[in-house]
């Protein structure tokens, strides 16, 4: 096999636009002088940092006065997000954030910014670990069991007529799992006499819901007057446990079974769907590199979810790895086809702007807070979707468009529109040239640029959008900033501003290719 070649710093930019919530001049030297693979590997290898919850403990927002409210939540996240050196497992995190879907926006019991930071911290920790470890510290979380409204849910009560809660059981095999349709090995509909199937039935919803009963907060220390009950996972009340047989897709949970033996039960029949593998790879392919990947570059990966070469279904150590280094999201040949990519999503263009310019907050506050608004911010923060459909679908077709006479998805402009495009470009503008509380950007090496306008934009265009301006957008990003004036510190930092802003603004920048 012949050496491979060292990737070019363009090479380097792209794929971290991929796998990474940004990178500035050093990371992309790092991925040239040792490679992708050492360089994925290498993130991998990295001590995860301080968790979510510890960062709040630490700051003291577990006394009393926050716990009926979200105080210091959204700083927890974006802290990350920003400033964890393992850049890999935070891309990663929030990829499954929103698959995995808890919303802060949904929480209404008490220390509701432990539970959405716990959330965060589960999903963290298994970011490369078994997708069915996973599954299981979710489905115990005590965020996914207020979020989804089966924590306190008790058996059939033939007396009353009551019945348990099937949110989570629905959504569990809809969203988390396997999907409303039966899919090939590749992530396409499976047909029968030219008909797709479904993969549930109400049915078997009824019959998974049995096993989510009976499970609760973990209040065996303390009260519930600190937050520590929300870092624990939920325990079972043996006596709201439903102990009978639960049958649903094709098998059954036998009847005597304790609560933890049955849940163990039911997301091992859940996982062994065959497709559990094209449906979750699909949306990791779709979170990282591209929006409609071809049905080949699908089945790659879900035989590596299958089997990671060593025999272990839902390796996502080696899921990441396989997607990442696969030739459709390696070979520019690839990226340059009109249907390749996706739009970056406004959390993670701020982070791109954060990090490849060093914005840090010295006092360690990371006043971000939320950003849903999308007609003065970014209409979109972490961990806050307005449902558990995650702020965007994978299937979402805009209407009337392009995107859509070509057959393709492009879920990300489902919260694109007229007020969230001008809120962006007024809430960068603010933030690349005042900052954001005290996270300010560090442009030495743009202000040595400044007098030398193509210098200066092909700078922003590598750091930022991979090389990937078009000449004409170059051009004009060139002529504008060398009809600005300079001579003063001001003057010479408004070139800067603009280089930074415009390239963030440019169509080319906006969808990552």
């Amino acid at each position: 096999m012949p050496p491979q070649l060292a990737p070019s710093a363009q090479q380097a930019a792209r794929f971290l636009a991929q796998a990474s919530t940004g990178a500035d001049t050093a990371q992309l030297t790092r991925v040239q002088a040792i490679g992708y693979a050492a360089w994925i590997d290498e993130q991998m290898a990295l001590p995860q940092s301080m968790s979510r919850c510890d960062w709040l403990a630490s700051k003291s927002f577990d006394t009393a006065g926050n716990k009926n409210g979200m105080n210091g939540f959204d700083a927890c996240a974006w802290r990350k997000l920003i400033a964890s050196p393992d850049t890999l497992r935070q891309r990663v995190t929030l990829a499954l954030s929103e698959l995995l879907v808890v919303s802060i926006n949904g929480l209404s019991g008490g220390w509701r910014a432990f539970a959405a930071a716990n959330y965060l911290d589960i999903l963290e920790n298994n970011a490369f670990g078994n997708y069915r470890t996973l599954l299981q510290q979710v489905s115990t979380s005590a965020a996914m069991g207020e979020y989804l409204t089966f924590r306190g849910n008790v058996k059939y009560n033939a007396k009353t007529g009551a019945f348990p809660d099937e949110n989570y059981a629905r959504e569990l095999m809809q969203l988390f799992t396997i999907g409303l349709l039966q899919l090939n090995a590749d992530g396409t509909p499976r047909l029968v006499n030219g008909k797709t199937q479904e993969t549930y039935t109400l049915d078997d919803i009824t019959g998974l819901a049995r096993i989510f009963t009976g499970w609760d907060w973990d209040l065996s220390v303390g009260n519930g007057n600190t937050p520590d009950f929300q870092r624990r996972p939920m325990v079972q009340v043996a006596a709201r446990h439903e102990t009978g047989a639960s049958t649903f897709l094709g098998a059954t949970v036998p009847a005597g079974l304790d609560g933890a033996a049955s849940l163990n039960a039911a997301l091992d029949i859940i996982f062994a769907h065959p497709n559990v593998a094209p449906f979750v790879s699909r949306q990791l392919i779709q979170r990282l590199v591209t929006s409609n990947p071809s049905p080949a570059y699908v089945q790659r990966i879900a035989a590596v979810f299958n089997n990671d070469g060593s025999g272990v279904k839902g390796n996502l150590r080696a899921v990441i790895r396989a997607l990442l280094l696969d030739d459709e999201a390696r070979n520019s040949a690839t990226a340059a086809q009109t249907g390749f990519g996706k739009l970056r999503e406004p959390i993670l263009r701020l982070t791109a702007w954060a990090r490849a310019f060093g914005a840090t907050s010295p006092s360690d506050a990371w006043a971000i807070g939320d950003t849903s608004d999308p007609a003065t911010r970014l209409g979109q923060s972490p961990l806050r979707s307005s449902s558990v459909f995650n702020f965007f679908r994978p299937g979402y077709v805009p209407p009337n468009s392009a995107i859509a006479t070509a057959g393709l998805v492009a879920p990300e402009f489902q919260i694109t529109n007229e007020s969230s495009v001008l809120g962006y470009i007024n809430y960068m503008q603010l933030a690349i040239g005042t900052g954001i509380s005290d996270i300010k950007g560090q442009y030495a090496s743009l202000l040595a640029l400044v007098d030398n306008p193509a210098a200066l934009v092909a700078q922003a265009n590598l750091l930022l959008a991979a090389n990937q301006l078009g000449a004409n957008t170059v051009s004009l990003l060139q002529n504008t900033i060398a009809g600005m004036p300079t001579g003063t510190d001001a003057t010479r930092n408004n070139r800067v501003y603009a280089a930074i802003l415009l390239t963030m603004a440019a169509p080319e920048y906006l969808v990552q290719k």
